[in-house]
């Protein structure tokens, strides 16, 4: 399987693929399931959860709103700390950058802390082409490269992969990448988590260069910090001469004190943790500790874009912890690869959408992979509404196309595709606005109904196909009401 996303089938093609394989549902089943109930037990012990999950939802959208200001502040802090800032418009940009700055250093492969920045743009595959090695340290993230995999997951990329098979992958591909698995290694975590640390420990102590992303950027003082449960993150962040970090543009916070609230949602919401096991934070560059050297690259991508949608932009109050992916039973059922994208899950079918836009099929698709159920809204600690963008970005696929900038104005072009559901939603609007026609029409479909089919023809046949048709009454409602009540008007 190839490490990038381009060309995948659109998520219902996907889904149906992954629902048929047992082992992966069987997999998904099991972590999902144990992450959602210790998330629940962690959050209940906090009395004030209701009063945080609002202030984080505050903060980030006063952050948003005043973007513009607080970048240039994190620029400013950045600069005055020692270190030097870079400004990507989209992923060609940023990864153009990472590379030359790997060049300049003389070196020939860098180490990486698990981030979705990077994965997003496809850094690894791009440093690649420029003869550069990217090795990735996060044991998941280790396992899906060492495999020649994608990520299923934000928190857990190799959730879709058992004991057995990580076993196999490390016996199998870790020779080929620097020190082999040990003679007899088995599927006993203690005796695969120490493969991996054996194997990572030599590019740890090798590497001059170390590439990272952020899960916050303080402005006021221009510090970054990352959150992680292994010490990889440490290791990369300390260790090599030169550390690289590409973030997203939304990863801003004003203060230090606006931090608090997100180090005590953020480690519940994700590994279920009253507070992460390794918390780093490096502004600039000090003399005699840590990197010599420190470039932060800010990625736009599609972000500015995204910030122009009223109701779409609180997608960009994420702050990765996946929890709704973990209750939802879409995502449950089909795994991450089937969104087509680094974010999956409810949060990656409002966001890949909105970075990438809704021209290709994949990111069309996406905001139809759900139930709508809501569960992704109760769990999410900066109160994303998601079904709520979900149902604007169906309307945006339907009617109107993606969101899209020409020179100084963002403006809506027209979509492609779908025009018989926008000629049938065109049908019902003509109806409804005419309650004479409706009447007709209702009575008429109430005297034929023994002759309805109970699927769909042509392109219905997709909808009918895994739901069944609701059943047509005797009796309108409209004839129902005047007879029940003489004829009158208003409530019995």
């Amino acid at each position: 399987m190839s490490g990038t996303y381009l060309g995948m089938p659109a998520f219902p093609e996907a889904a149906r693929a992954a629902v048929g394989d047992r082992t992966l549902r069987g997999n998904l089943r099991h972590a999902t399931h144990t992450i959602r109930a210790k998330r629940a037990k962690a959050v209940a012990e906090v009395s004030d959860w209701a009063e945080l999950r609002e202030a984080g939802k505050r903060i980030k959208d006063h952050t948003l709103r005043h973007l513009d200001r607080y970048l240039v502040q994190l620029e400013e802090s950045v600069t005055a700390a020692g270190g030097t800032v870079h400004w990507a418009a989209d992923a060609e940009e940023a990864n153009r950058i990472v590379a030359r700055l790997v060049k300049e250093t003389g070196e020939s492969e860098v180490v990486k802390v698990k981030s979705m920045a990077t994965q997003e743009i496809g850094l690894n595959e791009a440093l690649e082409a420029e003869g550069i090695h990217a090795y990735e340290t996060d044991l998941a993230e280790l396992i899906v490269q060492l495999g020649g995999d994608r990520p299923s997951h934000i928190l857990v990329p190799a959730i879709h992969r058992n004991r057995g098979e990580i076993r196999d992958i490390f016996r199998r591909e870790m020779g080929e990448w620097g020190r082999a698995a040990p003679e007899g290694l088995t599927d006993t975590p203690a005796e695969l988590a120490e493969a991996a640390r054996l194997h990572l420990r030599e590019k740890f102590l090798r590497a001059k260069v170390g590439v990272s992303g952020a899960n916050f950027m303080v402005a006021e003082t221009g510090t970054l910090v990352v959150v992680e449960s292994e010490g990889n993150g440490r290791m990369c962040l300390t260790l090599p001469e030169t550390l690289i970090s590409v973030v997203g543009i939304e990863k801003v916070v004003p203060t230090w004190r606006d931090l608090e609230v997100f180090l005590q949602t953020l480690p519940r919401s994700s590994t279920a943790e009253r507070m992460n096991p390794y918390t780093s934070t490096w502004t600039g560059t000090t003399d005699g500790d840590g990197p010599r050297t420190f470039h932060l690259v800010l990625l736009d991508n599609g972000r500015t874009d995204t910030l122009a949608d009223e109701v779409g932009r609180q997608a960009l109050r994420c702050i990765r912890c996946s929890a709704c992916l973990n209750v939802c039973p879409v995502y449950e059922r089909a795994g991450g690869h089937a969104y087509g994208s680094v974010y999956p899950g409810p949060i990656g079918a409002i966001l890949s959408p909105q970075l990438r836009g809704t021209q290709s099929e994949i990111d069309a698709s996406l905001p139809y992979a759900s139930s709508l159920c809501g569960a992704c809204y109760e769990v999410c600690p900066v109160a994303i509404d998601i079904p709520e963008v979900l149902v604007h970005l169906r309307e945006r696929v339907v009617e109107g196309g993606p969101v899209v900038r020409e020179g100084n104005r963002v403006v809506l072009k027209p979509a492609k595709g779908h025009a018989a559901e926008r000629a049938a939603m065109r049908a019902a609007r003509w109806a409804f606005a005419r309650p004479g026609a409706l009447r007709t029409g209702q009575r008429l479909a109430s005297r034929t109904r023994r002759l309805h089919p109970r699927t769909l023809p042509g392109p219905g046949r997709a909808w009918s196909g895994s739901r069944d048709l609701p059943a047509v009454p005797a009796e309108p409602f409209r004839d129902w009401w005047q007879r029940t009540n003489g004829g009158k008007d208003g409530a019995r």
